[in-house]
């Protein structure tokens, strides 16, 4: 019986520190608004939100009509009928297109050259300009339009030269690329969605973080810690007891998060742009699975950090300077688009970078590399989960000052 008895007891200690600590913060209304609402509730709305403006914004600007300034649009009126067709509206010449790009005032010029009429007459290549400032997002949409009808046209044109000299127009092309894009929509999405994982890590860490400041260096500015440690109690016993509580916050604030996405996700226009978009049960229990170790990687992470805090305040400026971690991977893989390898997902937080990107490609994660996310987070999360149990021992922990 006595064997018997340890382990409840052990279970029991933990299991009362755990109720302790989510009763008490259940109360606390800066703590449940952060679980709870701002993170796991707005994340989804706001990036919703985004997404369809900049898409509806797009397509607006490529199906509405264009007003591009035209330098010298009477020497070549064919091209400019042209363009007419294609939905740009050539509005009068302006003195300094150069300055007027530079100043913003327009998005992009046209310059159409004196010795184009007698270029063209010749069947000498003329030449267009087209001023624009690449630095501008607004203008990178209309320079591609404009571009692509002046091309279209130079093609239609280099044709009905070759006719009339009796060739074929394809003699100008002597080799044609096929293109076989082997993009699924679904795999598309990746292009547009691919910061998913990083919201669905911060939602995470926000989930976590305040009631992670408040059990440890908020106790400790209310001298809390100290009787709770004067009870018979093994010191990991507390630990555990408190990494239990912010592990479900932090797992409630990441449920309704993918709640929030599956229901608000409906209404992003993917298919406007051919992409498919499944953010729904499935995808939820997959991203809840590769983010299980990374929940008691992040608790003890910001317990750990939190203990070396005298105050509350303090505790915040730390844990807020941690939270630069789950942005690492992103930004590595926007600045270096390398090809995943296995052992990447044995990396902490890239693992599951990669493997939810996976889920919004569609292709899934092999069970090779859900073995590999799932075994490098979750041999992070002892060793941190261990260091912090350490701290824990320290009777300076206990002391406020």
């Amino acid at each position: 019986m006595s064997t018997l008895n340890n382990p409840l007891r052990r279970t029991r200690a933990v299991l009362t520190v755990f109720l302790k600590e989510v009763r008490e913060n259940l109360r606390d209304r800066r703590t449940l608004t952060s679980a709870f609402l701002t993170g796991p509730l707005l994340t989804p709305l706001m990036f919703v939100m985004l997404i369809n403006f900049t898409i509806n914004r797009e397509l607006d600007k490529a199906e509405q009509p264009l007003k591009v300034p035209v330098i010298g649009a009477e020497y070549a009126p064919n091209l400019v009928d042209a363009l007419k067709a294609g939905g740009v509206l050539p509005q009068p010449a302006i003195a300094d297109p150069e300055a007027a790009v530079r100043n913003q005032e327009v998005d992009l010029a046209l310059r159409i050259r004196a010795d184009y009429p007698k270029a063209w007459r010749r069947g000498e290549p003329v030449q267009v300009e087209l001023i624009y400032d690449s630095s501008q997002r607004d203008a990178s949409t209309p320079v591609e339009r404009v571009t692509k009808l002046i091309e279209g046209y130079a093609r239609v044109q280099g044709a009905m030269r070759l006719v009339a000299r009796g060739l074929s127009p394809a003699t100008a092309s002597p080799v044609v690329v096929a293109k076989r894009d082997q993009a699924t929509a679904q795999s598309r999405a990746v292009l547009m969605f691919n910061i998913l994982p990083y919201l669905f890590v911060l939602t995470l860490f926000i989930g976590g973080m305040y009631l992670a400041i408040d059990l440890t260096a908020g106790e400790r500015e209310r001298q809390s810690l100290e009787p709770l440690f004067a009870n018979p109690v093994p010191r990991w016993k507390i630990f555990l007891g408190k990494l239990a509580a912010i592990c479900a916050f932090s797992t409630a604030s990441l449920v309704i998060c993918l709640v929030g996405f599956g229901i608000v996700g409906r209404f992003v226009p993917a298919e406007k742009l051919g992409m498919e978009l499944h953010l729904g049960p499935s995808f939820a229990l997959h991203v809840l699975l590769l983010q299980l170790p990374m929940i008691v990687l992040l608790g003890s992470l910001q317990s750990m950090v939190a203990a070396f805090a005298k105050s509350y305040r303090e505790a915040q400026t730390y844990v807020s300077l941690l939270m630069m971690l789950p942005i690492l991977p992103s930004v590595a893989l926007m600045v270096m688009p390398i090809k995943p390898q296995d052992w990447m997902y044995a990396v902490p937080l890239l693992g599951q970078h990669l493997g939810i990107l996976d889920l919004v490609r569609g292709t899934g994660v092999s069970p090779l590399h859900l073995a590999w996310c799932l075994g490098g987070s979750a041999l992070a999360a002892i060793v941190a989960a261990g260091v912090t149990m350490q701290l824990y021992r320290s009777e300076r922990l206990a002391i406020s000052g």
